[in-house]
Order: structure tokens, then sequence, then C-alpha cells
């Protein structure tokens, strides 16, 4: 059964446009709020947000939702998604709710969802919860006198700075190093900062002055050449880069060279593996990783498990495994025995003792493997039209197959977060620029 509201990663979309709409986020809070009603007495949910001008909008439909059936609000203000993953957990809340539309620009927005030990709701729940939207929910209403109440929590980045700073060495100090920070306009603008200056970093801080446009625009972890010139310029030792809601992480090294969330997964398992604080002697990535990280791991003795794209499914896997170590290309970097969900903020502080303890410059550090050619291709489709079910895109994929032989891959897909078709091939670099090409052109050819 196929999902209406919920996506790869919640609901999102353009804002004021179904389902990204006031009106779905009051039915959202209403239905996820009875959800999570399992016992008797008072229920809270935790609710942060990014930057984006439309936070206000789905912030108090929410609340209205949330506290017509019953619930307790607490409301944090921007604050990455990571933290409100933990803050959930912290609070001991029944829910926690974190508005963000992630790495997509101003006018997107969504709603993420985390249960009581905060972790991402799985598709099973998702789908309960769209069953109750689409329902009647006026019996599910309080009476007045069990209204839930709203209350902003004015500390919650202050707590949340401290877990985070928890998690690096508490011997260790970042006295020395010059950092340029961008926080892309988004929700760790304020946090990521603060952390860094706290544990003694010489700070240049860019992506730190949000408007409610300005989230990802030009800045963050999808667009790293601004932070690029400024390392080369400032002579800093690496840049930091996260995105509109601080989940995700991406690197440059001091000469400028944009480092990936597969090399930053293959730098921390091998320096894991050597420490001995990897749980099993595998880690888990999604298929979009490249496959000169499976081919490195391998030659140092572990072994890569791939999901389904998206960082929950990552994280599901990893609690099905007890592997201790998974994330994404790009940038999500998954450990539970830190935080619940990807935490750009603790990953760098991951990468940045690593780099302190090996005494060497970031160049020599982050490329860890040599990554295989790679193309990747979206070809933008309208909502409801299916061109991967047509024989002709079929074949074309088929083909590309079998054109790379075992030496390279073909990975074609429907994005959760957007409408468009995501073309990748990875192997001989002549091979997938035409591997790509004729698929491309089938799926173009499909969806006119």
């Amino acid at each position: 059964m196929g999902k209406k509201y919920f996506g790869t990663d919640g609901v999102r979309g353009l804002t004021n446009t179904f389902p990204m709409t006031a009106e779905t986020a009051l039915r959202l809070g209403m239905a996820a709020g009875k959800h999570f009603v399992r016992h008797s007495g008072r229920h809270s949910v935790v609710i942060g947000k990014d930057t984006r001008l439309s936070g206000y909008m789905i912030e108090s439909a929410l609340v209205a939702g949330f506290t017509s059936v019953g619930m307790d609000v607490f409301l944090f203000g921007p604050l990455p998604t990571p933290a409100v993953a933990l803050m959930t957990r912290s609070l001991r809340a029944d829910l926690g709710v974190m508005i963000t539309a992630s790495h997509n620009p101003y006018h997107d927005n969504g709603i993420k969802l985390f249960g009581p030990d905060g972790n991402k709701l799985d598709d099973k729940a998702e789908l309960k919860i769209e069953k109750r939207m689409d329902g009647s929910l006026t019996d599910d209403l309080a009476k007045p006198a069990d209204l839930g109440r709203a209350k902003r929590i004015d500390d919650a980045q202050a707590r949340y700075i401290e877990i985070v700073k928890s998690t690096f060495p508490r011997a260790q100090r970042l006295s020395g190093l010059r950092l340029v920070l961008d926080c892309a306009n988004g929700a760790a603008y304020k946090v990521a900062p603060d952390v860094l200056w706290e544990l003694g970093a010489d700070i240049i801080p860019i992506g730190v002055e949000p408007n409610g446009f300005n989230v990802n625009e030009e800045c963050g972890s999808t667009a790293p050449a601004r932070l690029s010139k400024e390392v080369v310029k400032y002579r800093a030792d690496l840049g930091i880069a996260l995105d509109g809601d601080g989940d995700r992480l991406i690197l440059c090294d001091e000469k400028g060279r944009v480092i990936d969330g597969d090399q930053i997964l293959g730098l921390l398992a091998r320096h894991w593996k050597e420490q001995g604080e990897l749980s099993q002697n595998a880690i888990v990535a999604t298929v979009m990783s490249n496959l000169g990280l499976e081919q490195y791991l391998s030659g140092i003795g572990l072994s890569l498990e791939r999901t389904k794209v998206g960082d929950r499914y990552v994280t599901e896997r990893m609690k099905q495994t007890g592997i201790n170590l998974g994330g994404e290309a790009s940038g999500h970097i998954v450990m539970p025995d830190h935080a619940p969900t990807g935490d750009g903020l603790i990953a760098a502080l991951q990468v940045l003792r690593v780099l302190n303890e090996s005494k060497k410059r970031a160049s020599e550090l982050l490329k860890v493997f040599d990554p295989a050619p790679q193309l990747l291709e979206n070809v933008r489709i309208k909502k409801g039209v299916a061109p991967l079910e047509t024989e002709a895109v079929k074949k074309a994929i088929e083909a590309g197959e079998k054109r790379l032989g075992n030496d390279g891959r073909v990975l074609v897909r429907a994005s959760g977060t957007e409408p468009v078709i995501r073309v990748m091939a990875e192997g001989d670099e002549a091979k997938i620029q035409l591997v790509v090409g004729d698929i491309r052109a089938a799926i173009e050819d499909a969806v006119s």
C-alpha cells in the first residue's frame, strides 16, 4: 500500500500546496498525537524547526492539532533535526517533530516525526497515522478540561550544545585549529559555532544570517563552493558544511577539496576498527554510496551492507544488525552510540578527533579511497507519471547493466522528496556516459 502524505523522510512539499498546507499539518498533529497516546496521564510532544518563513505557519497548525487531542507541546524554535531526536528522549516526550525541508530551498517545507526513543517512524506507523488523518478526527478531540498546553523551552539550544560536546574526548581540545563553518543559514546557525568555539577552535562562520528565505541558498552541504573558497582564503585547517536542518555533513580539506559522506564513512570505519570501537566488522550505507567505498572496506576486512536511500532505512538496518556506523554519500552519518539519528555536528567532531590524534593535515587524512567514476543525472517528471514501469525504460536499464557488466552498476530510482527520477551509473567513465544518456533519453520519451 502506497503512502499519501509521507515520503522518504516525513511529509514534504511546496508550502501552501498539498500536502504541505496548514490544514494537513493540523490533521497530522491530531492524528499523530492520538497515535502516541498510549497511557493515562499527561502526554507531550516536542517541536523544533529550521529557519524557513513557513515554519511559523506549520508550527502553529501543529500546535493546534496536538493540543486539541490533549497533548502538551514544548517548542524549541530553531534547532537541528538531531537535537529534536535527542531532546525527545531527554524530555521523555511521547513524540518529537521537526519542521524542515532539510536541504531543499526555502519555498519547500516538511514535517519529520520521531518516536519516544528518538528514532524516525517506520512505514507501518506512518501508514497508521495516514489512516487516522483521512478519517473522522472529531471523536479524538479532548474535553475542554483536558486540552494540551504549549510552552517554549528557552534553554533547548544550551542543552543540545552540552550533549554534543560530551561526544568529544574530554582530554582533547580544538585549540590551534582554524575552521570555516557553513551553517547553510539553517537550524544550526547558533549552536554549531558555539560548540566548536567552546572546544577551543578558531571559527570563521558563514551561512549564519538566516532571513526566512536564504536557507541552503548557495551555501551549506549541497553547495560547498563558497566553503571551499573561504577555506583557501583564510588558510583554514578544515571546512565544515551542514545542511538546512543540521543532519548532514560535507567537508573541505585545507586545499579546498570537497569530501563527501562516503569518504567520511571510510575514515571513521578505519579509525574505529583500529580503536576497537566498531561493534561489527561492517558498516551500513545506501545503494547510492560509491563502489570505491565498498572495495576499500573489503580491503581492510570490513563489509558494506546497502539499504534503500534514506537515513531512516540505514538506521533500521543498523538496529537489526547491531552495526554502529552507517550513513549516506550525501553526508548523513549515523552513530547510534552518540545519537539516534544522523547528526552533522557530532560527525564533524568525530572527524576532528581523528585529525587531532593523527597529527596529519586534512588533505593527507580525508581522501581515504579513490572513488569509482560515477555519473548521476536527475530527470524531472510530473507528479503521477511512472516512466520506470514502461517497457522502453526497463529495456534501457537492462541494456545498461549488460554494458557495464561486473565492473560497474546501474541504479535508477524515483526520488522520495521531489518529482525527479535519479539515474546513476558507476564503472568505466566512457561507458557510464553512454548508459546514463540512453536511460535518460528513454525516461524523457516515456514522460513526453
